[in-house]
């Protein structure tokens, strides 16, 4: 692990960090990850693995696209908020709780994918992958109190994200 990669992996514990992460990070780092086909993201090259993930908004039905961390698990994506621990609740937990349907990024791969929200007892099972992947998943649980894991599973039928986020 480079110089950079531990100075960010450091920063990402602090309040600050967090609170600008939720505010501005994710729409540099959703431009940034979508120009670059994924190779380039405000954590560094290889900080984290990191994916674009697209929902539908539960009040907007519009899409909503923001970079989450991940880990597989064979074919399938897991993923967690911790509301970078913040009191006030990430928005793209709510949108796959009303709507599993969900257009993922991963490098410049397009798929859709099926959404499942995983138990305390299911989720603790990737805890550790996730805390090792971005550490500060553990401090911003912590704080928020709370814990959103999805596990992504990518559906048959190619990446048809036009037709598969439309309103039905």
């Amino acid at each position: 692990m480079g110089i950079q990669e531990r100075i960010v992996r450091r920063l990402g514990h602090a309040r600050l960090v967090a609170v600008l992460g939720r505010r501005f990070g994710f729409r540099v780092d959703r431009r940034l990850y979508a120009a670059t086909g994924g190779r380039l993201t405000t954590l560094g090259r290889d900080t984290a693995p990191m994916l674009l993930l697209t929902t539908v908004g539960r009040r907007s039905g519009l899409p909503r696209t923001v970079p989450v961390i991940f880990v597989r698990d064979g074919e399938s994506y897991v993923i967690s908020s911790e509301n970078f621990g913040q009191r006030r609740p990430a928005a793209w937990p709510l949108n796959l709780d009303a709507n599993p349907r969900a257009v993922v990024q991963v490098g410049s791969t397009v798929m859709n994918c099926t959404a499942r929200r995983l138990g305390e007892r299911e989720a603790n099972r990737y805890w550790e992958r996730l805390v090792d992947a971005w550490p500060a998943h553990d401090t911003y649980r912590q704080r928020s109190g709370v814990r959103h894991t999805f596990v992504l599973t990518p559906s048959p039928g190619g990446s048809r994200a036009d037709v598969w986020l439309r309103p039905s």
